[in-house]
């Protein structure tokens, strides 16, 4: 049976579908294009479907994984936003692809211990097309922050700074710390402001307060540290919490004021007391409360407070520094047995990593504590022994402080050993550890042993300072080998160590007393040549010496002595001053000689190149005048216009040799 050509059409109809209309912002009539059984009429309509094809790609591109898939356009600034606001840090997102790969390279080279190479590879890459994250300028400046190099982490901060590169909080910090270290305190404060002024996108954080509350303590700075507290009450966005309260608490400790660490307690409580209750839940804070009662001559309330916090069924949380602190409070106050049952107690429950009790500070305080009471085999044992049960390494600053211990006590023998036993171990003993056995030789009169061991601190490419060599030159004056000491003072001046005033007042006093009046003068003038000032002291007793041999003059002549000498070194550095000004000033003028002489010879060439010109065309308007001599028609019956020309040439030589002329002269001029 034939279909009738309404029913087919009608079908046609049914199967096409509707486009899909989007958003008029995209400006398509379609997205689906229309389903077509057949082909297109026209090549004109096909052209047409193809660039409508494109522009749809052009706008939605592909994301088949055979196509590259574009990136997210970033949205476009508002135009009324602030050129001068600052600009906030990069999300963690952002690091990923090749700057996750440059991170981790520059993390091998931290753990490498290459922070040259990690430093530098940062400053590289800075301006590259992998830019380095904040994240990973920030893993930089913490490595140099442990490795105590300050100058080197100002200085990548600053490159950071200068390259646009949004600083996080954490950045801020490290930075508060390095200043902190370098007893910068001021700076550190002022850097602190920049941070909350009301502009700022970053708002400090618990860490910040308690990097300069800590830092502003150590450097004896109590009363600002406090005003700091009390901001932090102020604003209420970041109350103070308990570490800050600790830090107080020890710089009152320091200052013996104990009626002030426990008004702080009291303020504390208010804050963080259990509901129902008087007990601050975190440990950090007894330690220092403890040594309060101590310094008031409340030992039992100390020890009332002990057994109640670390007590069965308390609920105050109790970490490694917090032990500490309670550890040393009683080791310091002659409660050692109790800090024996607590330390026995923190080794028992030391279960890394489910609970960490112990750290290095832990030996630390029970190797001081047992010093302090005289029992240096048990500090030993638990030194090298009970350490290396819970697999804790000691530090150049742990074998410092027991050697410093022995040696004071005198077992000059077991500090020798552990300095021997640092090198088998692979640590580098630094300066201190070599004054301390330079003293600990001294006392024991083996002047010959402390000698050596500070010339094995100079053979081995450290630095001593002036106070390293005042021990060397304080110990032999103290023998009366007087000539030795006066050599340790003169290799300070080679060495380009300066001396400081107890160098020489060490000299001239040991001098004085042994009667040795003309080295003691003259000891007593490189200090005043040096422009160090001269105690009442040391004059008194300089003076004292000379009336016992009644030559008082002769002080006056030493200090006339010394005037004229200063003068006579003020005069001659005056005249090389003079003489280096007049060597400066003949080499200007020796170049500007030259540069006169380069210019010259310059302008002789273009006059010789002009004279040359100038023959080449003398040459040929003689040939022309040769050509028109021997024409049919004279000069004279020439018309005018071939006059006016003859007239123009002429007039152009004239011009030519005037230009000459004034060269020539210029020449003669700069010459």
């Amino acid at each position: 049976m034939a279909l009738s050509k309404s029913y087919v059409a009608a079908s046609l109809r049914i199967l096409r579908p509707r486009p899909h209309t989007v958003p008029s912002g995209l400006r398509l009539r379609s997205v689906a294009q229309p389903f077509r059984l057949l082909s297109f009429a026209t090549p004109e309509e096909a052209a047409a479907e193809r660039r409508r094809r494109k522009r749809r790609l052009r706008i939605e591109p592909p994301l088949s994984p055979h196509r590259h898939q574009a990136s997210p356009r970033r949205p476009p600034s508002p135009k009324n936003a602030n050129p001068n606001a600052p600009k906030l840090a990069e999300p963690v997102t952002s690091l990923a692809g090749n700057r996750l790969n440059l991170h981790n390279r520059i993390l091998t080279l931290i753990r490498e211990n290459d922070l040259d190479e990690a430093s530098l590879l940062v400053r590289h890459s800075i301006y590259s097309n992998c830019r380095p994250t904040i994240f990973t300028c920030n893993a930089v400046l913490a490595a140099l922050l442990r490795q105590c190099r300050y100058s080197d982490l100002l200085s990548l901060h600053r490159f950071i700074t200068q390259a646009s590169v949004a600083p996080t909080v954490i950045t801020h910090n490290l930075l508060l710390q390095a200043y902190c270290d370098c007893r910068k305190t001021d700076t550190a404060l002022e850097h602190y402001r920049l941070i909350v002024k009301e502009d700022s996108s970053l708002n400090p954080s618990p860490s910040t307060y308690r990097i300069l509350v800590k830092g502003l303590v150590d450097n004896n700075k109590v009363d600002q540290a406090v005003d700091l507290k009390n901001d932090m009450l102020g604003k209420g966005n970041c109350p103070p919490d308990a570490i800050v309260y600790n830090h107080l608490m020890t710089g009152f400790i320091r200052n013996d004021e104990p009626d002030r660490v426990l008004e702080l307690v009291e303020e504390l409580k208010e804050k963080l007391c259990v509901a129902g209750g008087d007990i601050i839940c975190d440990g950090i804070v007894y330690g220092n409360l403890m040594k309060g009662y101590f310094k008031k001559g409340m030992a039992q309330e100390a020890i009332d407070l002990f057994e109640r916090v670390l007590g069965d069924g308390s609920k105050v949380r109790f970490g490694p520094v917090s032990y500490n602190l309670v550890l040393d409070a009683l080791t310091k106050n002659g409660r050692l047995d109790e800090a024996i049952g607590l330390f026995e107690r923190m080794m028992r429950e030391h279960d890394p990593p489910k609970r960490m009790v112990v750290n290095l500070g832990s030996f630390n305080v029970m190797v001081d504590g047992f010093c302090l009471a005289g029992r240096f085999e048990e500090a030993i044992q638990v030194f090298k022994r009970r350490m290396g049960e819970k697999n804790c390494t000691p530090d150049v600053l742990s074998y410092n402080n027991l050697i410093d211990h022995l040696g004071k006590n005198g077992l000059v023998t077991e500090a020798e050993d552990l300095y021997k036993e640092m090198g088998e171990k692979g640590f580098n003993p630094d300066e201190y550890t070599y004054v301390l056995l330079v003293e600990s030789f001294f006392e024991v009169g083996r002047p010959d042993d402390a000698v050596d061991y500070f010339s094995k601190m100079v053979e081995f490419g450290l630095r001593p300072n002036a106070n390293a060599y005042n021990k060397v030159i304080g110990g032999l004056a103290n023998i009366q080998r007087l000539d030795e000491a006066r050599v340790f003072l003169d290799r300070m001046l080679e060495r380009e160590v300066k001396p400081n005033v107890r160098s020489y007042e060490i000299l001239v006093q040991s001098f004085c007393e042994a009667a040795r009046l003309d080295d003691a003068l003259k000891a007593l003038k490189d200090l005043l040549m040096d422009d160090v000032s001269l105690s009442l002291e040391m004059k008194e007793l300089v003076l004292e010496a000379l009336r016992k041999e009644s030559r008082e003059e002769d002080f006056e002549k030493l200090l006339e002595d010394v005037e004229r000498e200063k003068a006579e070194a003020a005069a001659r550095a005056a005249e090389e001053k003079a003489r280096a000004e007049a060597l400066a000033k003949e080499e200007e003028e020796r170049k500007k000689a030259e540069k006169a002489a380069k210019e010259a010879a310059a302008a002789r060439a273009s006059a010789a190149a002009i004279e040359a010109i100038l023959g080449k065309k003398k040459s040929t308007d003689s040939i022309e005048e040769d050509e028109s001599s021997s024409s049919v028609v004279p000069v004279t019956t020439a018309k005018n216009g071939d006059r006016d020309s003859i007239n123009e040439g002429s007039s152009k030589e004239v011009i030519v040799d005037n230009i000459l002329a004034d060269v020539k002269n210029e020449i003669g001029g700069a010459t």
